[in-house]
Formats: structure tokens, C-alpha cells, sequence
């Protein structure tokens, strides 16, 4: 029988505040232990030793408490079938062993899937990209997730959609996402939507806007939310006017992704926005090499589906319930799907 592995142990108060000091550092403010022993003039070999006697001594306590997993086969079968170079599976409600539990709330799954998109863009970012993000509730959720990235400057691909231009979540989560990687962050501290096409020119035109602007397209990877495209506070569908929303509704508006509307086969709508709002082009959502979307279930399999056909993303991130609906429902001879883009693995 193995021998039970022997405590660390602190002999004396200031090593226990010691412990302490070390284990906030290295947990919660990721700092390495490199750093660590340099700022107390301790050596890392005693760094190790502090942690491992702050989690003996229940200073730190680690619970794995994720009701999540990733389901790998899922992703695998979505990434064949639709010519994707990732696709992540989020199990959610997950219990104990595996079973099946209550499905978690719509805002806690949001944030398991912002949390898996955010180790995806964590393990394919390299130093020197430039990582663009919409203003959707999953990039939020990533923001909040990410801990490291390689040195990257980060870009705001869609204007504000509240009314504080100064302290918007779009903009809070670029910021955030920058510092992860002690890149630079470009924010947009513009409305998405202006009232008129002359407004919207002027405001482009400014210096702090136009920077932003100016790095569409050195974009190289970049993350957006999936939604339908009358979800609620969508900004693209509380502009238009009733007779417009009904025309693209018979027309089949199907999705909505970075402020673009796109029908079930995946064919970007004109809406007579452009030119009222800030935000990068379809084109340029096209030219970025890596295109991660993110997208729950329910109402968002159909605009899952559309995207996914649309050849815009090289990624996506979903839960199990959507991906086996847009396997189950994507039928590799239906014909409108379309088939597998230049985004397709070589």
C-alpha cells in the first residue's frame, strides 16, 4: 500500500501569512512562481512548497464544481460536416459520473461557453495577432474567462449597443481580453447604430474611431456571437421598421452575427443599415483566417445552421443539445447546404 503523502507543514504564524500572500499571487493574480520568489527574495523551490502547504492546510481550497464537459465526438462530427478547422461541444447540466443532469439556466450556460471559446482562442492565438470581438454576451463571457494570451492587440469589431459609450461591456471585455496578453487594446466609443449615414461619417472619421477602423483588416483571429436575428435587443431589429422586418422576414432572415443578417442558406441580407452603422463588413468577417462563433441553443440552431453554411467561420463553439440538432437536421443532401468552403481543413 502506498504511504499517505506527507503534510507541509507551518510552524509558525508568518508562514501561514506567508502561504497566504503567495497562494493570492499564483491563484488569483496568475502570477508565476518565478515572480513570485522574486518580489518575497524566496526561491521558487520554497514558492512550491507554500502553495502545496496552502492547500494542505485549507488556506486555499480547490473545488472542481463544473456541471460541463467537452463532448469530443460532437465536435469532431461538426467539424466534418461542415468543413470547420474547431469545433468545441460544451455538455452542460452535466452531473457527477457523466449523468444527465437539470439543464443550468440560460445565463450560466453563456457563461460555460464563453469560458470553453476562451481556453479555444487561449490555445490558437499566437504572439503578433491582432484578435478582433463583437459585442455580444458570449465575447463578454470570454473576456471574463481568459487568463493568458500570447502578446496580441485586440480590435472592437461593432460599435456600442447601450448608452455608455464610456463604460459599455463590449468595450470593458476588449480591454479586458488585451490585458490577458499585455497587448494593446483598440475599443470603439461609438454607438453601433446612428441615426443617419452623414452622423455615422462624421463619427468614423474620428481620430480614435478611425484607428480602430483602420485595423479591420489586419485582423487575424477573432470570436463572434451567433444569434437569431430578432432576438431580443437585437439592434439590427429594433432599427428597422415593421414593413422591413416583414419583408426580410419572407425573405428568410434567418441569423444575425457581428450586425449582419443572413438567410437559412447562409447568404449575407442587405437591410439598408451599412452606411448607419460601425461595425466591420461581411467582407471583412470573411478575411479573417481564424472566425469563431458562439451559440446556444433554442432559438439559435437555425442561426447556427445558417452561419455555419455561410463558409464565415473556421470555428464554432456550441452546446451538445444545438450540435446534435444541426447534425441531426443538416442533411448532407439537402440542397441548400452549401458545400464546404476555402475555410475547410487542408
Amino acid at each position: 500500500m502506498a504511504e499517505p503523502a506527507e503534510v507541509v507543514a507551518l510552524p509558525a504564524p508568518i508562514d501561514t501569512l506567508l502561504a497566504a500572500a503567495v497562494a493570492r499571487r499564483f491563484y488569483l493574480e496568475q502570477r508565476s512562481k518565478v515572480e513570485i520568489a522574486r518580489e518575497f527574495g524566496i526561491s521558487r523551490f520554497k514558492v512550491a512548497r507554500l502553495l502545496d502547504a496552502a492547500v494542505a492546510h485549507d488556506i486555499v481550497r480547490i473545488d472542481i464544481t463544473v456541471p460541463a464537459e467537452i463532448d469530443v465526438p460532437l465536435g469532431r462530427a461538426l467539424t466534418e460536416r461542415f468543413g470547420l478547422r474547431h469545433g468545441i461541444v460544451v455538455n452542460l447540466g452535466c452531473g457527477d459520473g457523466g449523468t444527465a443532469a437539470a439543464p443550468a439556466d440560460p445565463r450560466q450556460s453563456g457563461r460555460w461557453l464563453g469560458t470553453a471559446a476562451a481556453r479555444l482562442i487561449s490555445e490558437i492565438a499566437e504572439e503578433g495577432d491582432v484578435l478582433g470581438l463583437d459585442g455580444s454576451e458570449a465575447v463578454d463571457a470570454l473576456s471574463e474567462a481568459v487568463t493568458r494570451l500570447p502578446l496580441c492587440d485586440v480590435v472592437q469589431l461593432t460599435g456600442v449597443h447601450g448608452r455608455d459609450l464610456a463604460h459599455d461591456a463590449a468595450i470593458a471585455a476588449v480591454r479586458r481580453t488585451a490585458a490577458a496578453g499585455g497587448g494593446r487594446a483598440f475599443p470603439l466609443h461609438t454607438p453601433f447604430l446612428l441615426p443617419d449615414a452623414v452622423t455615422a461619417a462624421v463619427l468614423r472619421s474620428q481620430p480614435a474611431t478611425a484607428e480602430t477602423l483602420d485595423r479591420f483588416g489586419l485582423v487575424t483571429k477573432a470570436v463572434v456571437g451567433v444569434a437569431a436575428w430578432d432576438a431580443p435587443h437585437s439592434p439590427v431589429y429594433g432599427a428597422l421598421s415593421e414593413r422591413e422586418r416583414e419583408t426580410l422576414r419572407e425573405a428568410g432572415a434567418c441569423a444575425e452575427v457581428a450586425g449582419h443578417l443572413l438567410d437559412a442558406d447562409g447568404r449575407v441580407m442587405p437591410t439598408g443599415l451599412d452606411a448607419r452603422t460601425i461595425a466591420v463588413s461581411a467582407a471583412g468577417l470573411r478575411g479573417v483566417t481564424e472566425l469563431i462563433g458562439v451559440t446556444a441553443g433554442g432559438r439559435g440552431t437555425g442561426a447556427a445552421r445558417a452561419v455555419l453554411r455561410s463558409g464565415l467561420l473556421t470555428g464554432v463553439v456550441t452546446d451538445a443539445a444545438t450540435a446534435r440538432r444541426l447534425l441531426r437536421h443538416d442533411d448532407p443532401d439537402d440542397p441548400a447546404r452549401t458545400a464546404p468552403s476555402s475555410r475547410s481543413t487542408e
